[in-house]
Formats: C-alpha cells, structure tokens, sequence
C-alpha cells in the first residue's frame, strides 16, 4: 500500500552524506530525470528500475518541482517493472526440444549441456517477449527538516533495493536504517549518550550488528508496555518534537496479538496469541518459560483519535500502521491539485503525530530502562509474571 494509504507498512531510514549547499532542489531534481523509469512494455528487456511520481506511477518525466516537492517534503516512489516467465513452462518446453533434437539424431542418447543450455536460453528469450512487465512501486517521503525518510516497505528485499538506488540516485548520499539504538540516541538526547553506551552491546557502529546485538531493547520495551497495559497505567505525555504539543496527554496500550520467539535443542521458534489480552496470562506463561516478546500491536489514543502499528523490536519496522482517516472537506470548486496538496499534508500531520506518539513512548520506556532505577522496576515486573 502507498504512504496516502489509510494503513501502510513504514520503515524509516536517516540521510547521511553531503548535501549540495546551493541549488539543493534543482539538483534533486536532475538525479531523478537521470534516474527515471523507463518502460519496457515494447522492448524485450527482462525488468526495469526508475523514478516515478508518487501522486501517478505512469509519470516519469519530473517536469518540475511540483512533481516531487511540497514545503520540506520530497516524495517520489520506486517503480520496478519485471518480466518473469514460469518456470514450468520453460522445463516442459525445454523437454520437449531435447526429444525433438534427439529423435533427428538417433545414435546420441543425451543432449550435451552446453547444447540444453542454449535451448533454455532461445526458449527464455522468446517467451520473455510475449510476457507483459509485472509493475510494482515503493514510496519515499524524505522529509528534508529532519532528514528522514519513509519507505512503503517493510520488506528486506525491497529495502535493499530502494538503499542500492537511492545511493546511486543522490551520489554521495545514503541510507542508514533508523533502528533501535539510533532512535534511542534522537529522543534521549546527547546529554544521556554516555548512558546508552554503556548499555549498548555491539562493539562497533556497524548498523546490522547494532540490530543484532540490542535486540534486548525490544524485547524489554514489549514487557515494560505489557506490564503497564494491564496495570491500568497507560497514559504517558508527548515529550519529542512533532505536530502536537510537548506535554500533551495520550494513551498507548498493547492489547490483542503478541509474538514470542524462544529457543531449544531444535533451534529458534515463535508462536503468536491473538485475541483480547486482559491480563496477558498465556503471554506471561510463555516469559517465565525464557521466550522473548519480538512483535507486537501498539495502540496510540489521542483527542479522540487512534492509532494502531505492528511494531518488529529487533527493527522498530511499523508493519500495518493505520492512522485516522485523513478528511477533507471538498466542493466543485476546488482545484485538484490543491486537493491532492491538501490531502498529501494532512496525511502527513496524521503519520508524523502517530511516529511522535511513538517517539514519547520510547523516551518514557527510556527513561526508565537506562536512566531509571530499572532492577527495582524489573523486580515488580517479575512479580506480576509469576502472580498467575
């Protein structure tokens, strides 16, 4: 789903890199003409990879600044267009050539290999002509304030692909992924890094072993935010920079699904409990047993509003993140393309005060886990686990 969907899948990255310091925008939009889609529904090329506008994947001319910038907003999305051809089809008709070739030559008995090689190949290329282009595009909101970017995706792979073309896209930028520790350093603030450094269980700044070796954050974050829920103790104040005022009350809850990884002779296995979660019994069972809390869905209440993710701790990746409906009022005399403008901010107001709910969250987890007094809070955690 695209980010004007009313629930999207987000994963967040930070801008790193140097940045023209004049004609920051001219210069944006030259990458993106360079790197433009190009289709291939008349040629026989097997996929192609591009630029397009966010507002219409079927525009890939950027003819001006409209097309991707709105404020300190740049959006664009990712388009990939592939041709696959099953490949069943190729192995019946491969077969079916290698009898053919060897019924004209009755004293072989097999097809030497380079020979069955270049009959998959005549075959690939053939049907790879007749085949239509498969599309599909990712969206990137760059906010170019904070220097974060939203990708539609949650995906490894999709990711990976969108990290590849941004660097080749906007030379000498890149991606780096917004994950656990990252985050805690942007809400904690420089005054509390010494803190988090001593906590902090990688040995070098190396993203994916940043992941790997603090997964211990979201794994204490699901049982900090499960111990709350069900003690009546959910309303916390918006404390990170946002749309809606420091200070200001929200409520956030875990409530009905929850996934859990333990470990045995066998290997890593999860499971998962869904349904209401009055006191989360079964989850509670399944800590004392040494399993860990790897996913679960958050709930974030505000003015009458909600809020609801399917948050990954070893990534902090916002799987199946809806927001409220975006509501605009319209009439006949209202241009379209101040509609789509207006419709597009308040998509965005609605996202970034979801994501700074969050934030508020993770600062007020924070707060206690590596500025608290964390033992004396974890022994009163663990005494409502074992009270079952």
């Amino acid at each position: 789903m695209g980010i004007m969907s009313n629930t999207v899948s987000i994963y967040q990255y930070k801008v790193i890199g140097d940045m023209p310091k004049d004609g920051f925008y001219e210069w944006v939009h030259s990458c993106l003409y360079k790197n433009r889609f190009n289709p291939i529904d008349d040629t026989p090329d097997p996929e192609s990879i591009g630029w397009v506008s966010l507002d219409n994947p079927l525009d890939y001319e950027f003819e001006n600044e409209n097309m991707f910038r709105r404020e300190q907003y740049l959006f664009f999305s990712l388009r990939k267009d592939q041709r696959k051809v099953p490949a069943s089809v190729v192995k019946n008709l491969v077969a079916e050539e290698c009898e053919r070739w060897l019924s004209e030559r009755p004293k072989l008995k097999k097809v030497p290999m380079q020979r069955k090689s270049e009959m998959r190949e005549n075959i690939c290329a053939s049907l790879m002509s007749k085949v239509l282009p498969v599309p599909g595009t990712c969206d990137l909101v760059w906010n170019t304030l904070t220097n974060i970017v939203s990708i539609t995706s949650i995906s490894a792979r999709v990711l990976d692909m969108v990290e590849d073309e941004f660097s080749k896209t906007f030379e000498g930028l890149s991606l780096v992924a917004y994950h656990p520790i990252s985050r805690a350093e942007s809400v904690m603030g420089q005054e509390h890094q010494r803190a988090l450094d001593n906590l902090n269980q990688a040995s070098s700044r190396d993203v994916l072993l940043q992941i790997k070796k603090n997964k211990w954050i979201g794994w204490d974050l699901f049982l900090w935010l499960m111990y709350n829920s069900s003690n009546a103790s959910s309303e916390y104040r918006v404390s990170q920079d946002g749309p809606s005022e420091i200070g200001d009350r929200f409520a956030s809850y875990m409530y009905d699904k929850v996934v859990l990884e333990g470990e045995d002779e066998n290997g890593k296995k999860k499971s998962s409990i869904t349904g209401p979660q009055n006191d989360f019994s079964e989850a509670r069972k399944a800590l004392q047993a040494g399993k860990n809390i790897t996913e679960a869905v958050l709930y974030f209440e505000k003015d009458d509003q909600k809020w609801k993710m399917s948050l990954k701790g070893d990534l902090f990746a916002f799987g199946s993140f809806s927001c409220p409906q975006v509501q605009i009022e319209k009439d006949d005399l209202t241009d379209p393309m101040q509609e789509r403008e207006a419709v597009f901010f308040e998509r965005m107001f609605l996202l970034e005060t979801g994501l700074q709910l969050f934030d508020s969250l993770y600062a007020a987890f924070l707060a206690d886990r590596v500025l608290g007094k964390w033992p004396e809070r974890l022994q009163e955690i663990s005494g409502w686990l074992n009270n079952i």
